[in-house]
């Protein structure tokens, strides 16, 4: 996509009664993280992403506010806002902080928590290519029926029908000028747009961007997450570099104060251990067969780099992750104090959830005896699109 200045709101302020949870929907956990969570991971990795705006009511305004400081090495603007008693009233909430210079806002349901980065991305794409709005939608493929009480009135023709999902996207002044002039409520974003004249086209949008609302809904929100899933695993070690002026890496992060390692790149032990069990997993080889020592164009390279580089590898053959879990194995540098920041981090470059932890052997072995630093890391991916 040419350059332009993406910004996403992520709307997470629904009760979700229907869903039946404790919890307001946004913060019930899929596969051990909130589907907000799951949003927020994937509106990262959004192409030219500027401004992230979260929507949350304000019972869980303090909890998301901490959620976001976990955020703030992402180069992103992140603003959290407390969410209007209606989706519109929401969404002006957000465009209320909106950044100067966005040329795209994506509007996104929380609820939609399965929806691929690539569709935010193709979204923004064709908005920017036609400059108009823009919405991802399914054909209805189901007989369609008009009824009253419960009698079959008529059958709708269904040929010219489409189920509306989100992200829906905007040329950002036409949004704005839209919910300025707002007389009454939408239910989304593009009826509002076409209230004042503005024109709304459609792509095609993708199954796994289903609308989470009851418990069914979730049931196979969880289902599909496993469908057509594999696992991989990976493992990476380095000893300790004698050259006191090097950087230690881990985890896409710089650790001051502390001994760098050695290798061919920035000796980044659980990036590499993650970038192992995603190709493991995609039967793709392994980080040497892929960016060995042979390719003095990783010389140096740092471990989002590798990450990268192997999720386009995932992405060309249909793969996508869905949660990562590693542990570095070694006495320093104590992970605890940074865990969350390295999940995030590594979370918002994979789009997926991360967990990360920490173990020592116990004084035995050359990590025990402080020469250097381990990790192993497992992946779960599924195969996506027509093909899985």
């Amino acid at each position: 996509m040419t350059q332009r200045s993406v910004a996403v709101v992520l709307l997470a302020a629904g009760k979700g009664e229907r869903l039946g949870a404790k919890a307001p929907k946004a913060f019930v956990e899929l596969a051990g993280k909130s589907l907000l969570e799951h949003s927020v991971f994937r509106a990262l990795a959004t192409d030219n992403l500027k401004q992230l705006i979260i929507a949350v009511p304000e019972s869980h305004l303090t909890q998301t506010l901490e959620f976001e400081k976990q955020l703030s090495n992402q180069g992103v603007d992140i603003r959290v806002v407390v969410g209007g008693a209606t989706r519109q009233q929401s969404v002006s909430e957000s465009l209320a902080v909106l950044g100067g210079g966005i040329d795209i806002v994506l509007v996104h349901d929380s609820a939609r928590s399965l929806a691929s980065t690539d569709l935010f991305n193709r979204v923004a794409q064709a908005v920017f290519d036609n400059q108009i709005g823009v919405i991802p939608a399914l054909h209805v493929a189901d007989t369609i029926k008009r009824y009253k009480g419960d009698v079959i009135q008529e059958t709708i023709e269904r040929s010219d029908l489409v189920r509306a999902q989100t992200p829906q996207g905007f040329p950002a002044s036409v949004l704005v000028a839209a919910h300025v002039g707002a007389a009454q409520e939408f239910t989304d974003d593009a009826a509002l747009v076409q209230s004042i004249g503005g024109t709304v086209m459609m792509i095609e949008g993708e199954e796994q961007a289903m609308k989470i609302t009851t418990a069914e809904d979730f049931e196979r929100a969880q289902t599909y997450l496993l469908a057509h899933a594999r696992t991989g695993i990976g493992s990476d070690a380095h000893r300790y570099s004698e050259d006191k002026s090097k950087t230690l890496y881990l985890g896409g992060l710089e650790w001051p104060g502390e001994l760098a390692l050695e290798g061919h790149s920035d000796g980044d032990v659980i990036s590499h251990a993650i970038v192992d069990s995603l190709l493991s997993a995609a039967n793709l080889g392994d980080i040497g067969s892929n960016f060995g020592v042979d390719r003095p164009e990783y010389s140096g390279a740092s471990g989002e780099v590798f990450l990268k580089a192997t999720l386009e590898l995932l992405k060309d053959q249909d793969f996508e992750p869905v949660n990562v879990s590693v542990q570095l194995i070694g006495n320093r540098p104590k992970l605890a104090p940074r865990r969350l920041e390295v999940e995030t981090h590594l979370g918002a470059i994979i789009g997926a959830p991360v967990s990360v932890s920490a173990t020592t052997t116990d004084g035995m072995g050359f990590l025990g005896s402080d020469e250097g630093l381990a990790a192993v890391a497992t992946s779960l991916v599924r195969k996506v699109g027509l093909g899985s």
